[in-house]
């Protein structure tokens, strides 16, 4: 008499695909949590892995969460920003939350850095010997700066001599500027007319200049800057 016995399933066969959940209604609650507890955006993709449901039913909840939290009686919105979605404290409260975590001083970019760091946004990928040429300055300071706080990275190398890396901006400048991606950056044509529409252009010039004036600077990056303005005001002495 021949004995037989039931067939375990192997580990290479496929298991069927455990079904997700199509309701938005149903997530949202578990959705709200995972934002609110998340201290970067997270993206739908990841939404929807997790909470094992649809990207459809994801983008209900988000939409749900979205009108919910725009209400004046709310003191955080949802926000989508560098692909991903967070939950954001409104902008009204700013001075509040600071007296309330004792912050008292920003984490602010110099002027030099701001320069920089639009340059790589607009021309990425772009080497240092580029920016240099535009700037007009000495920007190995400023890339360095720029680069330990995660606003740029590398992006390979020019295949010229010497081989200078390029760089581009990184996801940490997308959220540090509330920018979902690269296409919402202002357009130079926008700028001009929002320029235009706010200060004649007889008073612009006067205008930089007190900026210029009026900014302290607080980054190392500046010393760069100000050697060369060392530099013009020795040839001047010498010329007079």
């Amino acid at each position: 008499m021949t004995e037989t016995t039931a067939t375990e399933p192997t580990s290479t066969e496929t298991q069927p695909e455990r079904p997700r959940e199509k309701n938005p209604d149903k997530i949202r609650p578990a959705l709200e949590a995972l934002l609110f507890s998340s201290a970067r955006p997270v993206s739908e993709k990841d939404l929807a892995d997790v909470l094992e449901a649809t990207r459809e039913a994801v983008q209900g909840a988000l939409a749900r969460l979205e009108v919910a939290a725009q209400g004046s009686e709310r003191g955080i919105r949802l926000e989508k920003v560098a692909g991903g979605w967070r939950f954001v404290t409104r902008p009204e409260f700013d001075s509040l939350l600071r007296r309330f975590h004792e912050v008292t001083e920003r984490s602010r970019l110099s002027l030099a850095a701001l320069e920089t760091l639009a340059i790589i946004a607009y021309r990425q990928p772009i080497t240092v010997p580029e920016i240099q040429e535009l700037r007009g300055v000495n920007s190995a300071s400023v890339i360095k700066t720029l680069f330990e706080k995660r606003l740029i990275t590398t992006a390979g190398k020019k295949p010229v001599v010497g081989t200078p890396f390029f760089y581009r901006t990184t996801s940490e400048f997308l959220v540090r500027f509330g920018l979902n991606d690269l296409e919402e950056l202002p357009k130079p044509g926008e700028i001009e007319e929002d320029l235009a529409a706010t200060v004649e252009d007889s008073a612009l010039p006067q205008a930089v200049t007190a900026a210029r004036a009026n900014e302290e600077p607080d980054e190392e990056e500046d010393a760069d800057d100000e050697d060369d303005d060392e530099e013009d005001d020795e040839d001047e002495e010498a010329d007079s």
